[in-house]
């Protein structure tokens, strides 16, 4: 039997019991079929019968449209998908004449940030292997170059690059804000990457790196209980049972001190430390290290687990003294260019993928800092060279 059959009949007798009714209540309903959507005398057990085939007949075509959509969004509209890099181009071609890509024997291992109109350019300077280097232009020419000066601290290198009339990039030394764009050019037409701000300026700590002591438990005297074999304590004659009493010729009391001493030095650098052996004391020079997977049994750095986990990181990529946080995907090789705003202006220096979706850039303030160093830094080079 039909709704509306059930419907006439309910009503009707709802109209004949009620005093004083001489026509009873009609609802148009809308969107139905032409059979129902007469005035008819409802009651409201009809009209809530109805309402839901209304309701239900809504989300059917409702349920039609979501199917028809795609399933998937096509890749080249992910953030680093070509038609998103295509709509960020604007930004690109403004930029990528201040921008060189530099190669080691034919490798590509670094982006470089124009610095001056004489060829003078930044890159990340660990990328720089010995070899053959060259610099690729965005006019697609390629020209010879040469390090100058180094800033060991910042990972930083000054490169002549031999070719004229370059163009400086343009730096914004204002503060970032974090979820604000960021974008890597190339020298090419569409950017390498584009990604947000994801943390402020700050201070990266390097990696922890060793002396190769075990100190004495149950006590705070910096007292060496075991040396870790292979690692700087041993080679520098250090035995069980010296104790650490200065370290770069500041006195130190208990192991605390000694601990957070070095966690401020990286891999390669040396520390003075004075040293008493019965009642002599003695100094000592200690290269720190990175101990190596399976030297000590277990990893202790735990860079070296998180790279397994999240791909190809930096060799350098901890350290600095200050550095903006960008989720850009950067492969090691495109560091050293300029991360740039939406004006085209410089906010930072590219200078290490360390994650997943982790890259560091030095603040554009920093960089110029590092740029004045390093070119008095060459011309003393150059003064004594003559």
């Amino acid at each position: 039997m039909s709704v509306v059959g059930q419907s006439s009949r309910v009503e009707s007798r709802e109209s004949l019991g009620s005093p004083g009714s001489h026509h009873p209540r009609a609802f148009p309903i809308c969107h139905l079929p032409s059979a129902i959507c007469h005035p008819l005398p409802l009651s409201a057990f009809a009209s809530r019968l109805l309402l839901a085939l209304a309701l239900a007949l809504l989300a059917q075509a409702a349920d039609a449209q979501i199917t028809s959509r795609p399933s998937t969004l096509p890749r080249n509209r992910y953030r680093n998908g070509e038609e998103t890099l295509r709509a960020f181009a604007p930004i690109s071609e403004a930029t990528r004449y201040s921008i060189v890509k530099f190669n080691v024997d034919g490798a590509t291992v670094a982006l470089g940030t124009v610095v001056d109109t004489n060829g003078l350019a930044l890159t990340k300077a660990s990328e720089l292997k010995k070899g053959k280097l060259t610099c690729w232009l965005a006019i697609e020419k390629e020209v010879s170059a040469e390090v100058i000066a180094t800033d060991e601290d910042e990972d930083v290198a000054l490169v002549q690059v031999h070719a004229q009339g370059l163009k400086p990039v343009r730096w914004d030394t204002d503060q970032v804000s974090e979820g604000q764009w960021a974008i890597t050019p190339g020298i090419a037409a569409t950017p390498q990457a584009v990604g947000i701000i994801s943390a402020l300026p700050r201070r990266i700590r390097p990696p922890r790196a060793l002396i190769g002591v075990q100190f004495e438990y149950g006590g705070s005297t910096p007292r060496i209980q075991e040396l870790l074999p292979g690692l700087g304590a041993e080679k520098a004659g250090l035995t069980p049972g010296d104790i650490i009493v200065g370290l770069n010729h500041v006195t130190v009391t208990n192991r605390e001190q000694v601990v957070e001493t070095l966690r401020e030095f990286r891999e390669g650098q040396t520390v003075n430390l004075r040293v008493r052996r019965e009642e002599k004391e003695f100094d000592a020079d200690v290269r720190l290290m990175v101990p190596r997977s399976g030297q000590l049994g277990d990893e202790v750095d735990p860079q070296q687990r998180q790279s397994r986990l999240t791909g190809q990181v930096s060799q350098r990529s901890e350290g600095f003294e200050q550095a903006i946080e960008h989720d850009s995907v950067l492969p090691p090789w495109l560091c050293g260019g300029p991360l740039v705003n939406l004006d085209g202006k410089a906010i930072g220096l590219n200078i290490a993928r360390a994650g997943r979706v982790t890259t560091y850039a030095l603040p554009a303030r920093l960089v110029k800092q590092i740029l004045d160093n390093l070119k008095s830094k060459a011309k003393s080079a150059a003064a004594a060279g003559k």
